[in-house]
């Protein structure tokens, strides 16, 4: 199997900043949700997906939307991409869903002025009226690693500095 990324925490700093952003918190629990960050990882060898765990519990009722800063990025080689999903089990039970449909990290995210943040933003979708509850430290999103090519007139220079809409419009 070919190793071609490595997740890492962000610093502290940015942490705090992104976490105020969407929650009201102390400095105490900001800290002490920074420190129960749990970096990704595959529950089993067959398992392509690497499973993202929920820093606080998270209760939505159908129709709600959460913005969930992860605490984590990703550093990997060039031509790699890290697609987000929602776990499967949460997809099927709750229609639970990123709202971004796929969430897509590029390799060059990482070194983002924002440390590469990945966020999610889920909404529970249900049309059952069934109300999603997850646990902090629960799997609730899903990465998996794929490898793309680009056309062979591709001489695109620019580099990246943001997260969504940063590439945007660039020629």
């Amino acid at each position: 199997m070919k190793k071609i990324a490595r997740f890492h925490k962000v610093s502290y700093q940015q942490f705090k900043k992104d976490w105020t952003d969407s929650f009201a918190a102390t400095e105490e629990e900001i800290m002490r949700i920074y420190e129960a960050v749990q970096l990704p990882h595959r529950a089993t060898v067959g398992s392509a997906g690497y499973d993202f765990f929920s820093p606080i519990a998270i209760a939505l009722k159908p129709g709600e939307t959460i913005k969930i800063p992860t605490g984590v990025r990703v550093e990997m080689e060039e031509n790699f991409v890290l697609q987000l999903f929602p776990r499967s089990g949460l997809g099927f039970k709750y229609r639970l869903q990123l709202n971004n449909t796929v969430g897509i990290i590029d390799s060059d995210y990482f070194y983002s002025d924002n440390e590469g943040h990945i966020f999610s933003k889920l909404t529970n979708d249900s049309n059952e009226g069934r109300e999603v509850h997850i646990r902090a430290g629960e799997g609730f999103m899903q990465g998996i690693f794929l490898e793309y090519g680009i056309t062979v007139d591709d001489d695109v220079q620019t580099m990246r500095n943001g997260g969504f809409g940063s590439t945007t419009g660039r020629s």
